[in-house]
């Protein structure tokens, strides 16, 4: 089987960083909460979208 390291990668760190708040769901939304008051540049918006019709 093949490994992708990039992948490997996403998951190391995603394991490291959930290990930090132990694994607590709660304390990691808040953190990322902050982290995105700290750091609004870092956010993307678009535009909301027109739903689309469906059917005949």
């Amino acid at each position: 089987m093949w490994i992708d390291p990039i992948v490997e990668e996403v998951r190391r760190v995603r394991q490291e960083y959930a290990q930090q708040f132990n694994y607590d769901l709660h304390a990691i939304a808040a953190d990322l909460r902050r982290q995105e008051q700290e750091h609004p540049e870092r956010l993307v918006s678009f535009p909301p979208r027109s739903p689309r019709r469906t059917g005949s």
